[in-house]
């Protein structure tokens, strides 16, 4: 059986990162993690072609020579999954569909897909393959119960085209042990981490690495540090020992701010590699984090818990909510100045927005106050709530945070402000041409014909001079404003 796996295309979105892309000459931040994974699961003997729309064209050849069309995909990726969808039907091609879009909204697609592989596929697409088998395949496949990821294979990425991406993924755990009520991982995933092996993760690293993969890898658990005894005793210590004299690989993740507490386990991840964390901070406010259930956020120094992730060698990533009912018109400052002092250069900053599952949902719902289904581009300035606040002041104070955050001025401000606290773990990462072609790029576009160019070149003599060693982050840093700044831009049209 010829099997086709079409990954929907991302709009032009914070994570998206496709100006930036543009200066290392790559199509897409990562490949289709969760499609590959399932593709490791179909039988050996079939056939299987990926399609990420995000680096190729669909062409009719590739529904011709499919018998059947996996497809999997994120709320934020609809559009583009309609139209595959649509492609599929007029071809007469049988689909399979799962993800978090169906899982969450497969009534949608009724019409259009013909089984629905849902929640976690180690357990249901099993079910629906055993079906196909007998000549009898269902229509909807779905669980309420968590696998053991001990049964998940390692993914297919021999399916994958390596040159067109920045970083490829990894997932060591799935669940996070907290509760915040905007987000839907603990109603998709359960409140109990669960875990791979470092053996599951090594035959993993082995792979991309045998493949010729040297660049960034992402964990893409939502909360690495959910358990972090086995973290200190097996993976970190197997990642330490794996890196030995590997060069290029550097890990991201994403965590909870309270890794800022272990000193011990930010140490050893920044041995094992990692460089960057992106940690939920969502407001300053006590208040909205309480109205939130962000407890692992309250009554802590949030700024100096950043600062010490930073000087332990790791960069912080923030995401922040404006728009809790607890919020008043304050917030908007109130942020800039959080953003501001803590050097979050990567700070995504978006309105509440309540998926579909989650505690918040369920009240706001009960409350009369949802509106819409979600976007799922978390900082695209929509919302799926009545908000408490005027809706105009809301919308014109997030306004004014991204139009603040990422002017030249500030944006450069805090790059600095970041980089004089960062202390980086010394490692050894080879230079690659796209890094050379990226500085080349960002004279030109930032240094000589953008309007930021005179911060531009205050950071490119300053860093060069009182930190050489931190001069190519320095303008990594600076492309990452450039695409910031766009897709601000594209939101004030």
């Amino acid at each position: 059986m010829n099997i086709l796996l079409i990954y929907p295309e991302f709009p032009d979105t914070f994570w998206s990162f496709k100006h930036a892309l543009r200066f290392i000459r790559k199509k897409s931040s990562s490949p289709p993690l969760g499609l590959i994974t399932v593709a490791a699961m179909l039988p050996e003997d079939w056939k299987k072609r990926l399609v990420d729309l995000n680096t190729k064209a669909l062409k009719e050849k590739d529904l011709e020579w499919a018998d059947m069309v996996f497809i999997s995909a994120m709320v934020v990726q609809k559009q583009s999954a309609l139209e595959i969808l649509n492609r599929c039907k007029a071809a007469e091609k049988p689909v399979v569909a799962g993800g978090p879009l169906f899982t969450t909204g497969y009534q949608e697609f009724d019409s259009l897909v013909d089984h629905f592989v849902l929640n976690e596929a180690e357990i249901t697409l099993p079910l629906f393959l055993k079906d196909l088998k007998d000549h009898k395949p269902g229509h909807i496949y779905a669980t309420n119960e968590f696998c053991d990821l001990s049964e998940t294979p390692v993914p297919a990425w021999e399916l994958v085209e390596f040159q067109h991406y920045d970083s490829l993924s990894i997932q060591f755990s799935r669940g996070c042990p907290f509760n915040c009520d905007f987000c839907n991982i603990t109603s998709l995933l359960g409140h109990r981490p669960r875990l791979k092996s470092s053996k599951q993760i090594l035959e993993e690293l082995d792979l991309m690495y045998k493949l010729g993969w040297r660049r960034n890898i992402f964990f893409v658990d939502d909360n690495f540090i959910g358990n972090k005894s086995i973290l200190k005793n097996e993976i970190l210590p197997a990642l330490i020992k794996w890196r030995h004299g590997k060069s290029g690989c550097q890990f991201i993740t994403e965590a909870s701010v309270n890794l800022a507490d272990d000193d011990e386990l930010m140490h050893m991840m920044a041995q094992a590699g990692f460089k960057s964390v992106f940690v939920g901070i969502e407001t300053p406010d006590e208040e909205s984090l309480a109205e939130c259930k962000k407890y692992q956020n309250k009554n802590r120094d949030l700024i100096g818990s950043v600062k010490r992730m930073q000087q332990a060698g790791l960069q912080v990533m923030g995401g922040f909510i404006v728009g809790f009912d607890s919020d008043t018109l304050s917030i908007f400052e109130r942020q800039i100045e959080f953003i501001q002092n803590s050097g979050i250069v990567t700070a995504m900053v978006g309105l509440l927005q309540a998926p579909t599952g989650t505690e918040l949902f369920k009240r706001l719902k009960g409350e009369g106050r949802i509106i819409s289904g979600m976007s799922g581009d978390n900082a695209d300035g929509s919302t799926n709530i009545i908000p408490k606040m005027d809706v105009n002041e809301l919308m014109s104070g997030y306004q004014q945070i991204l139009a603040e955050i990422y002017s030249p001025h500030l944006f450069y401000e805090r790059v600095t402000t970041f980089l004089d606290n960062y202390k980086p773990v010394a490692s050894v990462v080879k230079l690659h041409a796209e890094e050379i072609h990226a500085f080349i790029l960002s004279i030109w576009k930032l240094g000589i014909i953008g309007k930021e160019r005179k911060y531009y070149w205050k950071l490119f003599f300053g860093t060069l001079k009182n930190a050489p060693e931190k001069f190519p982050l320095a303008i990594t840093l600076s492309i990452y404003g450039y695409h910031f700044r766009k897709l601000v831009e594209k939101m004030s049209v």
